[in-house]
């Protein structure tokens, strides 16, 4: 990506650093005064709506806003904006539903998994808890990357060096406080976000006052709004069946779903959660057709920066950064407390042994945290594991969720319905370049199957991991 230096290494370092000690600060000194095993997985089951809304939203919402919507808008179309939207908001609407049911059969509960062993067994567990595990270690590993490559193309600061910063200071207070200090941080960095989003989207409107309309996309590329344009359904199905999939197996999620203080709370907030989430990340979307529109060699990850930061002003990259890591802080800290939990309340289950998991959990999100910090460090793209992750939850989610309405479906059914699901989206699954698959182009030639099919690779790899579990439970 190339560099900007808006401003300087040594002042994105110094911001970067003010930011992140002073969540560090906040998180520990708040969370001293709550302290305890239930506090630390689900904050004592004493949560209120703002709080809760605040959370739900600030964890949801991550630096890949700042990314993904825009840059699938550029070649995806309104499509993909509206299935983004409504993909990240979606879970929250299921889980105003499941949300209750599972409160009601596991009143005690902490984490999804536990609810999937106590409904099936160890081999289905096993297979849940390392897919969850999977998923949200490649979304931290695709926090911190983003993070670090923006403020690279801002101030060309080394990679490295913000990863370090930010997985370290996320870590610390996060360990410390769990649930506790990662929702009462998630509040600040709600009020915080939110002020600078709208900052930073009075500005672009102003400055592109005569471009920023759907008329101006209409004029420049009328296939991005064309119900014509076929990536526009596909792009659309495609990133809503995948964001809301996985967002379900999301253990953060479920974590805020046991920390509601009752359900009339966990209705309120994740209702409000999911009003306030679709425009946020429609608006993003849209940012990328409006980039687009105006200059057609765009980079699609730089779309909204571009709209942003095209007259290099100095307190604008200021305000991104703060937005940034914001971001960032508050999706990390989600994601290493719910990893953390999953280790404490379901690591007996997997190491068949005795022994303080709590400190366990500790050591392996330590260990989980160098990974990522040298993976992050060298700014690979990630995008492709993530797309797999979501291939593995597509895979599973009808299958572990229906199960709790309908109890004809047992372990073994469950368990082969998945693999089925996953083993025909993986022959579907597009190489890392996207023009062909196993199926398609490897085991038979791409002239065999019609163009819909070469060209819609994801969409039906993603279409029949989902569906395919659906015929397995009728035959069995």
């Amino acid at each position: 990506m190339k560099e900007i230096n808006i401003i300087s290494q040594s002042s994105a370092i110094s911001f970067t650093l003010i930011i992140s000690i002073l969540f560090v600060i906040i998180g520990i000194i708040y969370s001293k005064k709550y302290r305890g095993i239930n506090n630390y997985l689900v904050a004592n089951r004493s949560i209120g709506v703002f709080s809760l809304t605040t959370s739900f939203v600030a964890s949801a919402l991550g630096t890949w806003i700042l990314f993904g919507p825009a840059s699938a808008a550029t070649w995806g179309g309104i499509g993909s904006v509206i299935g983004y939207s409504l993909g990240t908001a979606f879970p929250l609407f299921v889980l105003i539903y499941l949300g209750k049911k599972f409160r009601k059969l596991y009143p005690k509960g902490k984490t999804l998994i536990e609810a999937v062993r106590a409904r099936f067994g160890l081999k289905l567990f096993k297979l849940i808890l390392f897919l969850s595990i999977f998923y949200m270690t490649i979304f931290l590993i695709a926090e911190v990357t983003a993070i670090s490559i923006l403020i690279n193309y801002i101030s060309g600061t080394d990679l490295w060096i913000t990863s370090l910063i930010i997985i370290l200071c996320s870590a610390i207070y996060t360990l410390y406080g769990g649930l506790r200090a990662s929702i009462f941080t998630d509040n600040i960095q709600f009020i915080v976000f939110g002020i600078l989003l709208l900052i930073g989207f009075n500005f672009i409107i102003l400055t592109n006052s005569t471009e920023f309309s759907f008329e101006y996309i209409k004029f420049k590329k009328p296939e991005l709004l064309s119900f014509n344009y076929l990536p526009n359904f596909t792009a659309g199905l495609t990133f809503f069946v995948a964001v809301a999939a996985t967002n379900l197996f999301h253990q953060g999620n479920w974590q805020r779903v046991y920390a509601a203080k009752d359900n009339r709370t966990l209705k309120y907030s994740l209702t409000i959660s999911f009003i306030i989430i679709i425009p946020i990340v429609f608006l993003m979307g849209f940012s990328g057709l409006i980039a687009t529109s105006k200059n057609p060699n765009v980079i699609p990850d730089l779309a909204f920066f571009t709209l942003l930061l095209k007259n290099n002003i100095w307190m604008l990259s200021l305000v991104i950064l703060f937005l940034a890591i914001s971001l960032t802080v508050s999706s990390i800290d989600t994601l290493i407390n719910a990893i953390s939990s999953l280790i404490i309340v379901d690591g007996n289950k997997i190491f068949e042994a005795r022994g303080n998991y709590f400190n366990f959990s500790k050591y392996f999100i330590i260990i989980l945290s160098i990974i990522t910090f040298v993976v992050a460090s060298y700014g690979f793209s990630i995008l492709y594991l993530f797309l797999l992750a979501d291939l593995f939850c597509c895979a599973a989610v009808l299958t572990v969720f229906y199960s709790f309405y309908n109890k004809s479906i047992n372990e073994k059914n469950a368990y082969i319905s998945i693999i089925v699901g996953l083993f025909i989206g993986l022959f579907l699954f597009p190489s890392t370049d996207f023009s062909k698959s196993l199926l398609i182009g490897v085991l038979f030639p791409t002239t065999y199957f019609p163009d819909f099919m070469s060209q819609s690779l994801l969409f039906l790899s993603f279409s029949f991991a989902t569906l395919t579990p659906i015929f397995i439970w009728k035959i069995r």
